[in-house]
């Protein structure tokens, strides 16, 4: 018998057009993977630079995007924030 993986929907802000998404994941999804659909979710484009941008989790920058969510500890709904990497000048 072969265990299924659980699949749960956590919610990630994307900041550069201030939008929240629920994407399905599971407890092996990695940060990076939840950073690759959620730029492409919000953004709508296909092409878009994944390194100008950094994922933060509890408040803090995940430093290593091959971490798995289960890893990290995430439950359903928990809220992940990608943002750019470099501050944006206020004007």
């Amino acid at each position: 018998m072969t265990a299924v993986a659980q699949r749960f929907a956590v919610r990630v802000m994307v900041t550069p057009v201030w939008d929240q998404v629920f994407l399905p994941v599971d407890g092996g999804t990695t940060v990076a993977q939840l950073k690759r659909d959620a730029l492409r979710a919000a953004l709508k484009r296909s092409t878009i630079d994944e390194s100008a941008y950094v994922v933060k989790f509890r408040g803090a920058q995940v430093l290593d995007e091959s971490t798995t969510l289960g890893a990290l500890g995430a439950v359903p709904n928990a809220p992940f924030i990608v943002l750019p990497a470099r501050r944006q000048p206020v004007r």
